[in-house]
């Protein structure tokens, strides 16, 4: 049986972060963060999750800047380039269990 994740009542509603960090940050800065949080992902226990090779990697760590750009008050980078989100269904094919939750939360 898989240890996978599945919040009791379905996934969290929260509130989303501050529009404003997209102006403190700005692009650049968000696709710093998120190529370092992949990096580190990269060497992680669930490394296994993310790609090998450095330009995918890479690749993948550019499609969630998208994502937490538009996020944080950026232009609708996920939207235009990826339709619309769906994360729960774009992350399906993945075992996504609470632990490797808590271990992608640590890489941040």
């Amino acid at each position: 049986m898989q240890d996978i994740f599945v919040p009791p009542g379905g996934p969290p509603q929260g509130s989303p972060p501050p529009r404003e960090i997209y102006g403190v940050l700005g692009e650049q800065g968000i696709r710093d963060l998120l190529l370092a949080h992949y990096r580190k992902l990269a060497r992680s226990t669930i490394a296994f999750l993310f790609p090998d090779e450095p330009e995918a990697l890479e690749a993948a760590a550019n499609k969630s800047a998208d994502f937490f750009i538009q996020l944080m008050g950026g232009p609708p980078l996920f939207v235009q380039k990826h339709g619309p989100p769906r994360m729960r269904a774009r992350h399906m094919p993945f075992e996504v269990t609470e632990s490797g939750r808590k271990e992608w939360l640590r890489c941040f």
